[in-house]
């Protein structure tokens, strides 16, 4: 028999044993779970439109999916039966596809939508072809903790889908010990010698990962790159002094970890922006930890506060991009405490054109409005400056009940934060468009219509997202439309903020 043959049966052996064992079940997230939320889950209240006792709808036990979930739907004011009656190959379509990268309104939503507890199509495939769909979107958006947390809860051994979402989100997160223990036990889980291996390694069986590399070289079941890389990755003594590996254009997330550990680390910032989260580490440097955070925090993928816990970390160590960012806000800070309102307004101008020059306006008016309340600027630029900032934050309802002297906009700003624009003039055609989407009358897409009509609301609010981004780059029958879906549905507050974004950012 041949090496090759001896090789190949002792490892079918291996897999035939190790696949009578059972899948894992018990899964310790629960205590943690509520911390790696990126903070952007959206949390209105039910809304009602009468006071009547609902109707009362029975369906058999055996028919429905438990529902999944890491935000309670009394949180969110979601139904658990949000995707229930819908057709899962076109919701994993329009979670794919609906944009949300310039609007922070609309990626709050989106996150809401993912990360609300609802219930999935019953047939098996369907429920996973969801999951799947969920899963990816939040690993695009880079919310590789909650894509984590949710695979977890799922149940991350029950297939190979989900084993590869959750081994990859691990990866990325550092908690790869915990996938590695899994694969370890249960082989069949990944058909990937390179898992196999690092696992191997990882658990400190360096033995079964040298005989299953040195398998891997003698079978050619793995590309020329890898193998180089895995040989790196167990013996590094062996390539002292060698020449740097070609670097992959589009590595996976073992792959960027394979490197990592060698010595070299791959840089993020080219990579798809879940990367991002490997660089919040404490084994990345300052520097890349906070390009890392402004790059998940621009998205919705991480709280504010993180971000500003970086920010003010220490001295900045030079100037010029990052390090200017820092000293801003590090100055804004201090002009705060200072309570001086001169060096309020030099510093509110100058943090602001920081935060514009890198999209983090939004986020920068949540971690300071309520600072910014009791303070009165003398200079009318910067008054109106830190208005604006606040009709941008949480507290925008409260900043319309003052207007200060300003753009003739100032006034339709502060109608619309209170939901009645149509009270003032509208300053541009995209105002008027959102005046009209307020408007009490405003009609609701015959197919949008027929959607809520048929209890499929998840299925509306993304369509309406749709419209949405459709109606900020220019359609404004799209942006009327996707407004006025949005209040029908008690979306209330999504649909003024998202506004008033758009407006103010836009300068529309």
């Amino acid at each position: 028999m041949s090496i090759r043959a001896a090789l190949l049966a002792l490892f079918l052996s291996g897999q035939a044993m190790a696949q009578t064992q059972q899948p894992l079940s018990a899964i310790d997230w629960l205590d943690t779970a509520t911390e790696l939320l990126p903070g952007t889950v959206l949390l209105e209240p039910p809304v009602t439109d009468t006071g009547s006792q609902p109707d009362i709808q029975v369906s058999p036990l055996e028919a429905l999916s438990p529902p999944l979930g890491l935000v309670d739907g009394s949180a969110t004011g979601l139904p658990v039966d949000l995707w229930l009656k819908s057709d899962p190959s076109r919701l994993a379509d329009l979670i794919a596809h609906v944009p949300v990268k310039s609007n922070p309104s609309m990626q709050r939503l989106l996150f809401t939508l993912l990360l609300t507890e609802a219930r999935s199509p019953t047939h098996t495939a369907a429920r996973d072809a969801l999951l799947m769909a969920r899963l990816d979107r939040l690993m695009q958006l880079g919310a590789a903790d909650p894509t984590q947390s949710l695979v977890q809860l799922a149940g991350p051994t029950d297939t190979q889908e989900r084993f590869k979402r959750w081994f990859d989100a691990t990866l990325l997160t550092g908690d790869e010990d915990r996938s590695c223990t899994a694969l370890i036990a249960h082989p069949y889980l990944s058909r990937d010698y390179s898992a196999q291996i690092f696992c191997k390694a990882r658990r400190g069986d360096w033995s079964s990962a040298a005989l299953m590399l040195e398998a891997a070289h003698a079978l050619e079941v793995l590309p020329i790159a890898q193998l180089d890389l895995l040989d790196r990755f167990l013996s590094p003594e062996m390539f002292e002094g060698a020449a740097y590996l070609p670097q992959p254009e589009n590595p996976d997330p073992l792959t960027f970890r394979l490197f990592e550990a060698i010595g070299e680390r791959l840089p993020t910032t080219s990579l798809p922006r879940a990367y991002a989260n490997a660089d919040l580490r404490d084994i990345a440097g300052w520097k890349a930890q906070i390009e890392a955070a402004e790059r998940l925090t621009r998205i919705g993928a991480l709280t504010p506060n993180h971000l500003l816990g970086l920010y003010t970390e220490r001295t900045a160590a030079a100037s010029g991009a990052v390090w200017d960012r820092v000293s801003a806000v590090q100055q804004f800070e201090s002009a705060l405490d200072s309570g001086n309102p001169e060096a309020i307004s030099n510093a509110l101008t100058n943090v602001w054109e920081q935060m514009e020059s890198v999209g983090l306006q939004v986020p920068f008016a949540e971690l300071f409005a309520e600072q910014l309340v009791p303070v009165s600027l003398p200079d009318p630029d910067s008054e109106n400056l830190r208005w604006r900032v606040l009709l941008l934050s949480h507290l925008y309802e409260d900043a319309a009940q003052t207007v200060p002297n300003g753009p003739e906009s100032n006034s339709f700003l502060a109608a619309l934060a209170t939901g009645t624009p149509e009270r003032m003039l509208s300053p541009s055609p995209m105002a008027d468009a959102i005046a009209e989407g307020f408007a009490w009358a405003a009609p609701i897409p015959s197919d949008i219509q027929a959607m809520l009509d048929d209890e499929r609301l998840g299925e509306a609010i993304l369509e309406a997202m749709q419209l949405f981004a459709y109606g900020a780059r220019g359609n404004l029958v799209d942006l009327t439309a996707a407004i006025a879906v949005f209040r029908h549905v008690g979306l209330e507050d999504t649909a003024r903020r998202a506004a008033l974004q758009l407006l103010i950012l836009k300068g529309a």
